[in-house]
């Protein structure tokens, strides 16, 4: 997959910018989420430098015959409508695992949002593990990942650092991305 798509990414004029190593274990908080294009960039971009992460992605998504081709990429199906701790079941996973990478949009969604979800701050929390600060800016034609961020419990303190990495990024539908 690595030389597709660093073939597709040059063909379409984007680049990617890794600026970290990758650690064993990490939550990749992945902003401005604005357009399903993310993931298919963000895929694209993580396979051109031999990266593999997982991600979350609604249940509703996991019918025949796309649950074959999510299960391939890495989705993890999160089913939004029962009472359980996906934080925890995340944790655990980290636990569980020598090697995991989890790709979270803060947003949740691809709509203008006020405020961000927490819950990729407490799986890193949780499992002890940094986030990495990607983004995907469809101005610059650039997706990459410029630092490790190792949460230290300070909540609003850690928010406001991370979103800080964000300014200036520019989604694809500008207009629904808010710090």
């Amino acid at each position: 997959m690595t030389n597709i798509s660093k073939l597709i990414l040059k063909a379409a004029g984007w680049k990617t910018v890794v600026a970290v190593e990758e650690p064993s274990k990490s939550v990749i908080c992945v902003a401005p989420h604005t357009s399903n294009w993310d993931l298919i960039m963000g895929k694209l971009a993580y396979w051109s430098v031999e990266r593999k992460a997982s991600f979350l992605i609604k249940k509703s998504w996991f019918f025949f015959p796309m649950n074959l081709f999510f299960n391939a990429i890495g989705g993890v199906a999160v089913d939004r409508t029962k009472k359980n701790s996906v934080t925890q079941q995340m944790v655990d996973e980290f636990n569980a695992r020598e090697s995991f990478h989890l790709a979270i949009t803060p947003e949740g969604t691809r709509k203008l949002v006020d405020d961000w979800k927490m819950g990729f701050y407490y799986i890193a929390l949780g499992a002890n593990v940094p986030i990495q600060i990607a983004y995907i800016d469809f101005a610059k034609k650039e997706v990459g990942i410029k630092a490790l961020f190792y949460p230290t419990g300070d909540e609003k303190t850690d928010i406001e650092t991370i979103k800080s990495y964000y300014k200036g990024i520019t989604g694809k539908f500008p207009e629904r991305f808010n710090l």
